[in-house]
């Protein structure tokens, strides 16, 4: 029992100090290493996070705002279209002047410019007209970038802003 407590107490104060480690603003590669999941669960099926197309920030108190890209090869070709990735949020994010409350959701960027978040039953909840960075001079399949008072999210050069409320 002594043994247990002792191995409770080692594992919240590591927590503790990981979560006091991140700073306010764009989280570097190591951070989302600890702290994006290797799966994500949407519309009844696991899907395996891309780390390596990770972003997020941290906001002044500390909560996370987290955005990867998942293999959705599994997925039924409707949801395929709207589903690139996860989006998690301990925070109520303003989405182009849309209130999104904190939670796990799915985003994807169409073709036609727009920045869908679904939850994980894949029903629509927010779209959103994208902007497009003609000037970005190496797009990436995802990004996170500071934007005044916002952050930018970018899916290569398409992009909407975050901004905590």
């Amino acid at each position: 029992m002594k043994t247990v407590l002792v191995s409770l107490a080692l594992v919240t104060v590591t927590l503790l100090a990981l979560a006091q480690e991140i700073k306010p603003g764009v989280l570097g590669a190591d951070d989302l290493k600890r702290v994006v999941p290797s799966v994500y669960f949407f519309r009844g099926q696991s899907a395996t996070v891309q780390i390596r197309n990770a972003g997020g920030f941290a906001a002044a108190d500390g909560k996370l705002v987290l955005a990867a890209l998942v293999d959705t090869s599994g997925y039924a070709t409707d949801v395929q279209a709207k589903y690139q990735g996860l989006l998690i949020t301990e925070i109520k994010l303003n989405v182009h002047g849309t209130s999104l409350p904190p939670g796990q959701y799915g985003f994807g960027f169409t073709k036609e410019g727009k920045f869908l978040v679904s939850d994980v039953g894949a029903n629509d909840l927010l779209r959103a007209d994208t902007q497009s960075d003609d000037k970005l001079t190496h797009p990436v399949p995802l990004k996170m970038a500071a934007d005044g008072t916002g952050y930018r999210l970018y899916a290569g050069r398409k992009w909407v802003t975050l901004k905590p409320e």
